[in-house]
């Protein structure tokens, strides 16, 4: 009876060994992000890299999304989140902390790229060579783009004379100049109050993506042009994770999330724009109705290079600001986002 009794003990026991480390090394991580729930970065982009860690781990790696700011309200304090621990990882706007981020913050401006998947491609070309050192203290995750590619209106701007005096809000704060140098008159307002902006007449004009036209931005209520074929400005969105949480991973761990992450999340998150784009347009076409008062202006290929000559002073004026902060080579890093 006795040898029987150890004997099952000891295989008992030898049964469970090789579960024991696989429960040691099952991790959750967690993610907070100022997004609403049903963002489609959250469902095609950090969906996608979910569903990867947990098939590819068998289960012992996971993700746990806390979307619209439930780890801490805003966007402002996303990347700072990460740097202390409050989630796992963050998904943030480079824009809200631009002195962290001076030489990505120059994909923001516009130059050959026309879309988020071309301008994330060429960030991730140029990344290496010219951003990495402003993410040693982190481990970046994605780093993509949106485009602002559309000018939501209350006038026609499809002429480069058109834009004089009219009040702009930039896709960013750091495209002032430009702005400027086009005749426009800049306006520093978030994209949330955009709609109330065009509908009170507080503003003539936004740089916006298509997929703001149509729910849940609705512009389409309050704007009668959308100025298309524009030069396009663009936003730069993180997704950063704990430097010393990444580090505390298993090797298998570690190695399964740097093989889904860098450029093939980032392009993941880029493709998620574009096909939003997409999706709204395809939306203004079957709801004419919806688009009834308002007009697709298209500015000519002609005015479009009257425009981007123009602009020029205005880069110049961005570039020399970044001299006077002891970054000499600007205009280079912004080459080689814009080959």
């Amino acid at each position: 009876m006795f040898k029987k009794t150890a004997l099952t003990v000891a295989t008992a026991v030898a049964l469970t060994l090789p579960l024991a480390p696989r429960a040691a090394l099952a991790e959750q991580l967690t993610i907070a992000s100022f997004l609403p729930g049903p963002h489609h970065l959250h469902t095609r982009m950090l969906g996608w890299f979910g569903e990867e860690l947990e098939t590819q781990s068998g289960g012992d790696l996971t993700i746990q999304i806390f979307p619209g700011g439930q780890l801490g309200a805003g966007p402002v304090q996303q990347y700072k989140r990460a740097l202390e621990g409050v989630a796992d990882m963050t998904l943030g706007v480079s824009a809200y902390t631009p002195t962290l981020f001076p030489k990505t913050m120059l994909a923001i401006l516009p130059g050959s790229s026309e879309n988020a998947v071309e301008s994330t491609g060429r960030l991730w070309d140029a990344y290496e060579e010219h951003l990495a050192d402003e993410y040693e203290d982190v481990k970046l995750i994605a780093l993509m783009t949106v485009a602002g590619n559309v000018i939501s209106s209350t006038r026609d701007l499809s002429t480069l004379e058109a834009y004089e005096g009219s009040k702009l809000v930039p896709y960013a704060a750091m495209t002032q100049p430009i702005i400027e140098s086009i005749g426009a008159v800049p306006v520093q307002m978030p994209i949330t109050d955009v709609y109330t902006g065009l509908s009170t007449g507080t503003i003539d004009a936004a740089y916006t993506a298509y997929s703001n036209i149509t729910p849940p931005w609705n512009f389409w209520d309050v704007t009668p042009y959308f100025v298309e074929n524009v030069p396009v400005h663009f936003a730069v969105l993180f997704v950063v994770m704990n430097k010393e949480r990444y580090e505390g991973l298993s090797d298998e761990h570690r190695a399964l999330i740097d093989s889904l992450s860098g450029r093939v999340l980032s392009m993941k998150g880029a493709e998620s724009f574009d096909l939003a784009d997409t999706m709204s347009k395809e939306q203004m076409a079957a709801n004419p109705d919806k688009m009834k008062n308002s007009q697709l202006v298209r500015m000519s290929d002609e005015e479009r290079t009257r425009v981007v000559a123009a602009s020029q002073a205005g880069l110049q004026v961005i570039f020399e600001d970044y001299r006077s902060k002891g970054i000499e080579n600007a205009e280079a890093v912004y080459q080689a986002l814009n080959p």
